[in-house]
């Protein structure tokens, strides 16, 4: 699966030669990510592996509905979710990685293949 994306690693600099400019957008990513919950939206949005609702989600994670809402505006604001309402009573609303936002996959793959390694051990410090 990370094969597909060797792409995306063509005419990138080495991590220690990156420039400034591509540190600043790394760092943009990690905040966005690193929001409460962002990380357990796109988690369960990556492994449904199909559009989600709100209450899908909510069920799913343990957030509130405003803290969810808030997530959801800035994942698609930042062009990672894409957000599609149905004109349907009661109304229907449905939530997805973008291409752009499946592009990130292969960072998935590598936490998901560390945690099948390390997972069973735990910190006793």
């Amino acid at each position: 699966m990370v094969e597909e994306y060797q792409y995306l690693l063509d005419d990138v600099p080495y991590i220690d030669d990156t420039p400034k400019e591509l540190n600043e957008t790394v760092g943009d990513l990690l905040d966005l990510m690193t929001n409460a919950h962002a990380l357990a939206v796109f988690y369960h949005l990556f492994c449904e592996k199909r559009p989600l609702r709100f209450s899908e989600l909510e069920g799913a994670i343990d957030v509130t509905p405003k803290v969810l809402s808030q997530r959801l505006a800035e994942l698609t604001d930042a062009g990672l979710v894409s957000r599609r309402s149905y004109d349907e009573i009661p109304p229907r609303v449905e939530y997805e990685p973008t291409t752009k936002a499946r592009e990130l996959d292969p960072a998935f793959q590598f936490l998901y293949a560390w945690a099948a390694r390390y997972g069973s051990e735990r910190r006793t410090d």
